[in-house]
């Protein structure tokens, strides 16, 4: 299949109802930090791009949402495809990005880059989809914060070493900062910036 044709394909069957359903799911793992969900809309975006992370694109994307693509990605048939799903315009500056994706395997760079929100606004933040291996069988990771009752754990695959400092950084800028969806094939997570995030000890 050439990239012209990887990039009209694959989008959604019934893009308002299904785009709906990815939505209220996203909602919900928001309010639920660490809850995994698993994305019900057959949806078939270019390789790289995981089916939950191409669902979650189709649903929060259109013309006003500057999206910033990994390497990987971006070499791919991606930005054409969210392109043509979306009207989403792809930057190459991640503090201009409303959205970033990350391929599974790419080093994170500083959350810091990325656009944090103002103190007024701190909904005008850069919201990074990061595909992993797997979001469990890892190294635990303890999560608390809103929506959480006490503490909840997940063990993604995949996470670099440096995340928890990363996100430590994200945390000390709240009101500002980033959010995170964590993807696997057609499952994810949320972990908003008022998560705390913690090793747990095995």
């Amino acid at each position: 299949m050439g990239l012209r044709t990887e990039a009209l394909t694959g989008g959604f069957a019934e893009p308002v109802f299904h785009a709906q359903s990815v939505f209220k799911m996203l909602m919900d793992g928001m309010a639920r930090p660490g809850t995994i969900e698993t994305v019900q809309p057959d949806v078939a975006p270019p390789a790289p791009l995981g089916i939950a992370a191409g669902a979650i694109a189709l649903t929060l994307c259109d013309h006003d949402t500057p999206v910033w693509l990994a390497p990987g990605l971006a070499k791919s048939a991606v930005a054409e495809w969210l392109s043509f799903h979306t009207g989403a315009p792809s930057t190459a500056e991640k503090g201009e990005a409303r959205f970033a994706f990350v391929e599974a395997g790419t080093a994170l760079c500083s959350f810091g880059l990325f656009a944090p929100g103002t103190q007024e606004y701190p909904d005008r933040s850069t919201t990074v989809v990061i595909e992993l291996a797997e979001l469990e069988g890892g190294r635990r990771l303890a999560l608390m914060g809103p929506g959480i009752q006490s503490v909840t754990e997940i063990a993604p695959i995949g996470l670099p070493e440096t995340f928890l400092r990363l996100w430590t950084e994200n945390r000390a800028l709240f009101p500002r900062g980033i959010d995170i969806v964590l993807t696997s094939g057609k499952r994810f997570l949320c972990l908003p910036r008022t998560t705390k995030i913690t090793a747990t000890e095995i």
